[in-house]
């Protein structure tokens, strides 16, 4: 299994659909980055967020989750309250090819503000927007900007395809189009 680099990455969102939309070359100018990087591809944070509260006293509890939980904001900028949470999507929507496992790293810029994206994998045949976990670890409010550079995802490509794929375990994150909440 190899760490896949820039042009395949390329051959595969233009060829085979892997990101759409995708940037084939990295924005910078501005901007919290986006697009091909040497070996991987930052992908970008939609403007819908779930950013949680206590307004409700409700209990977080990933077997039995309500929507109290937290409240629907859509907008450029979102300020995530101290030491909490929000979910959000991915502005790109991913096709996972059998052979592929990809990974998600939050990207430096904000991890040096305390910004935090979970790592996530995306399972080989998994497709859907990414609903992306962002922590907000510091004492003092947080702004997440839409549309700009969130994550890092690598892409790796084993020597042959697996034996049981996401898409063949009818898994339960498959084909998500908005920010999704856990699922038992």
């Amino acid at each position: 299994m190899g760490l896949k680099p820039d042009h395949w990455i390329r051959r595969m969102a233009l060829e085979h659909g892997m990101i759409e939309p995708f940037a084939e070359k990295q924005v910078r100018e501005g901007v919290i980055s986006y697009g091909v990087s040497s070996y991987g591809y930052d992908m970008r944070v939609a403007d819908e967020f779930r950013i949680f509260t206590n307004v409700y006293s409700a209990i977080v509890d990933p077997k039995n989750f309500s929507s109290q939980s937290f409240v629907d904001f859509k907008g450029d900028v979102c300020v995530i309250p101290p030491n909490s949470f929000a979910l959000a999507r991915s502005v790109e929507y991913f096709r996972i090819p059998r052979s592929v496992l990809a990974i998600t790293l939050g990207k430096s810029t904000y991890a040096r503000a305390g910004i935090i994206t979970n790592i996530t994998p995306f399972e080989p045949e998994w497709h859907g927007f990414v609903t992306l976990e962002i922590s907000n670890t510091t004492p003092l409010p947080a702004k997440i900007y839409a549309n700009e550079g969130i994550a890092q995802v690598l892409f790796f490509e084993a020597d042959e395809e697996c034996e049981v794929s996401y898409a063949d375990k009818k898994g339960k994150y498959q084909g998500q189009t908005g920010v999704t909440p856990p699922r038992l």
